[in-house]
């Protein structure tokens, strides 16, 4: 089968377009660099060069293919530039959906996030939660817009979210996977407890592909294998990476304070800060989230979170990271 793919070299894109592929799949995904072409073509896609606001683009990467799964999209916290992720995970999103469905493409899967599920704190989110009526981060925003939107929309094309959590496997070392990867090499001083749910990288490609063939036309389904607090992932970090260090925890109304500080000093470096008030209130708050309805109408089978960390350290030894 034909099929297209944005964001195609991307940690979670990548890992779909392994998936795809292995399955005998004609993948094709969209590249903007030189480099993400490079990697497109080792994982055996063909590549259509251009931008994802590149209408021109979007649509010679649709023609032909009878399902599309748009994952590209900008995640950010502190950002200096906010315009930019809404135009990508907004405007981008609806364009890549109009493309598809005046092609004839027969399934769009949206690469959502389980943030739009919007539990309130301390709650556990599924996909009947109802949303606690404000955002704590603009990625939060423009990603649940984009899903309604997306849901909403008048053009005649089945559309299936999923919803991944918080993504970690090989392959990852930056965003949240820079976390382990700073744990790995214990150089984590201090941390704030909180709760977190997350999914093994080839779990959430297979929940993909799974949501493509048996997902239902207009739902969502949340990709979460796992939730722990911090300080139980600390001690599972120790474990596999074979660290002692331990990082101090501090109280949340110490990292409440420090975050304005820390992002207007970084800020008059013009440097992107590592903390501020958008960060730390995502962080504070804790994520929770229910993974079973993949499990029950997927059939989406989740790994082990001691093999997930495993199988991640394993790569940060073999890349150089640690």
């Amino acid at each position: 089968m034909k099929v297209a793919v944005t964001g195609g070299s991307g940690v979670v894109g990548a890992a779909v377009v392994r998936h795809l592929v292995a399955e005998g799949h004609d993948v094709w995904a969209l590249a903007r660099s030189v480099e993400a072409s490079e990697k497109l073509d080792v994982l055996g896609a063909s590549v259509v060069h251009g931008d994802l606001r590149d209408d021109t683009a979007v649509r010679r990467l649709v023609v032909g293919c009878r399902r599309v799964f748009h994952i590209a999209g900008v995640n950010e916290m502190c950002s200096r530039h906010p315009g930019r992720m809404w135009a990508v995970n907004v405007d981008a999103t609806l364009g890549v959906l109009e493309a598809a469905a005046r092609a004839g493409v027969e399934r769009l899967v949206h690469t959502s996030s389980a943030v739009t599920i919007g539990e309130e704190q301390g709650s556990v989110g599924d996909e009947n939660s109802k949303h606690r009526g404000y955002f704590i981060s603009e990625y939060e925003r423009s990603k649940t817009v984009a899903e309604r939107l997306v849901h909403d929309s008048i053009h005649r094309i089945e559309v299936v979210s999923v919803n991944p959590s918080s993504v970690q496997g090989p392959g990852r070392s930056t965003g949240t996977g820079a976390l382990l990867l700073a744990a790995a090499r214990g150089r984590l001083p201090f941390l704030v407890d909180t709760t977190f749910s997350l999914v093994d990288i080839d779990d959430c490609a297979r929940g993909h592909l799974l949501a493509a063939d048996r997902g239902s036309p207009g739902e969502r389904y949340i990709l979460s294998g796992a939730t722990l607090s911090v300080r139980a992932a600390v001690q599972i970090l120790k474990r596999v990476s074979g660290t002692r260090r331990s990082p101090w925890f501090v109280r949340p109304s110490i990292l409440t304070a420090a975050a304005p500080l820390v992002d207007t000093a970084y800020r008059a470096l013009h440097r992107q800060s590592p903390l501020c008030p958008e960060s730390a209130r995502v962080l504070l708050h804790g994520h929770s989230y229910d993974g079973s309805r993949a499990e029950r109408e997927l059939g989406l089978e989740y790994t082990a979170v001691d093999d997930t960390l495993q199988r991640t350290f394993r790569w940060f030894r073999r890349e150089g990271h640690i």
